[in-house]
C-alpha cells in the first residue's frame, strides 16, 4: 500500500537538536578552529536539508496516485493542504542549502573568532527556517499516521463491492465465497471494520469488499468525509452486488432497501459500473424483483451469484503477445 512505508516525520525541535548536537561533535574532532567552524556548519546544514528533503520525497506524487487512493486520502487529510505543506518543507530544505553556501563563503575569508560568530549566526537563521515550517511538519506527521493504516486494497485487481442495509447477509456472503477468515481493516472515518476477501477465477484474483458505515445507509445520513469515501469506491469498484432481504428479518422494510439500491445504482452506473440486485435469504422470501436469488445460509445459488458478478466485471488481464505474433 502506497502510504504504508512513509517514515516518521521529525518535529522541528527534534531536527534542530539532532543537527546542532551532531555538528558540535564534529567541531570538537577538529584541531584547527577555523576548520571546526566550517565542519560544524556543513554537518548541521546537511542534516537539516537532507532530513527535510527526505520528508518530501518519501511521499508519493499525488499527480500519479491512483484515483481511489487519492480520493480516500483527500477525504481523510485534505490533499491540497498536504501538498502545500510538502512544498513548504521542500522550500525550507533549499533555504538551508542557500544559507550553507552563503556562510561557507564568509568562513573562508575570515579568522577563527569571526568565523565562530558567522557560524552561530548561520545556525540561528537555519533554526528559524526550520521553525517556520513547524506546523507543516506536524501536519505531515499527522497525515502519515492517518494514512499508513488504510486497508491494503489494490486498485489494479478487479473488485466487487458489496452494498446493502445492515443484517441482510453481506458479511456472511463475503465469508462464504472466500472460504476463509477475511481481513478486517478500518478506515479512520468508519466505526466498523471494512471486510476484504479474495477469491480466484481462471487464475485471476478478485477482491470482494464490504464497507459498513458507507454503503449501508442513505446518502443524506452520511457526512462529507463519508460521501467522499463513497466517491473513492466509485474509482475502485468493477461491479456492485446490492444485497436485499425480502423477509424483513434484517429490520428494514424492503421499500427502504430498494430506495437505497436505486441511489447506489444511480451513483455507480454514472461511471458504467454494473449494479446487480441480489435477494438473500431466498429460502424465506423471494418477494422482490431481483437479478439473482440466493441463500447464504443454505448455500443455494451462492456460486451462481459469484459467477454472475465475475461476468459483470468482465475483467480481461493484459497478456503480452507471444513471440510468434
Amino acid at each position: 500500500m502506497i502510504f504504508e512505508s512513509l517514515p516518521t516525520t521529525p518535529r522541528s525541535d527534534e531536527l534542530i537538536d539532532k543537527a546542532f548536537s551532531r555538528a558540535a561533535r564534529t567541531g570538537r574532532a577538529k584541531q584547527n578552529k577555523l576548520e571546526a567552524q566550517q565542519s560544524m556548519l556543513q554537518t548541521a546544514s546537511n542534516i537539516l536539508s537532507d532530513n527535510l528533503e527526505n520528508v518530501v520525497v518519501e511521499w508519493p506524487d499525488f499527480e500519479l496516485v491512483d484515483p481511489f487512493y487519492y480520493e480516500l486520502a483527500d477525504a481523510i487529510v485534505d490533499v491540497d493542504e498536504l501538498r502545500k505543506s510538502l512544498s513548504e518543507v521542500m522550500w525550507a530544505s533549499r533555504q538551508i542549502d542557500n544559507l550553507a553556501r552563503e556562510y561557507q563563503s564568509k568562513l573562508r575569508k575570515t579568522d577563527a573568532d569571526t568565523a565562530r560568530k558567522h557560524r552561530k549566526q548561520a545556525f540561528a537563521r537555519m533554526a528559524s527556517v526550520v521553525e517556520e515550517v513547524e506546523d507543516d511538519l506536524l501536519r505531515l506527521g499527522e497525515a502519515r499516521d492517518a494514512l499508513k493504516t488504510l486497508p491494503d486494497i489494490r486498485p489494479d485487481e478487479p473488485a466487487l463491492v458489496v452494498a446493502g442495509y445492515p443484517n441482510v447477509g453481506k458479511s456472511s456472503f463475503v465469508n462464504d465465497v472466500t472460504r476463509a477468515s477475511n481481513e478486517i481493516a478500518r478506515y479512520p472515518f468508519t466505526t466498523k471494520g471494512v471486510q476484504i476477501g479474495h477469491f480466484e477465477r481462471d487464475r485471476i484474483r478478485y477482491q470482494i469488499i464490504d464497507t459498513p458505515g458507507l454503503l449501508d445507509r442513505p446518502e443524506e445520513d452520511r457526512n462529507d468525509i463519508e460521501r467522499q469515501a463513497v466517491s473513492a469506491l466509485e474509482h475502485l469498484a468493477d461491479a456492485v452486488l446490492f444485497v436485499v432481504d425480502a423477509s424483513g428479518e434484517c429490520g428494514y422494510p424492503i421499500e427502504s432497501q430498494l430506495e437505497l439500491r436505486d441511489a447506489v445504482k444511480t451513483r455507480f452506473e454514472q461511471r458504467d459500473i454494473p449494479v446487480l440486485t441480489v435477494c438473500n435469504k431466498s429460502d424465506r422470501s423471494t418477494d422482490v424483483e431481483a437479478d439473482l436469488y440466493m441463500s447464504v445460509e443454505t448455500g443455494e445459488n451462492v456460486e451462481e451469484v459469484l459467477d454472475a458478478a465475475v461476468e459483470a466485471v468482465g475483467f480481461e488481464p493484459d497478456i503480452p503477445p507471444s513471440r510468434n505474433e
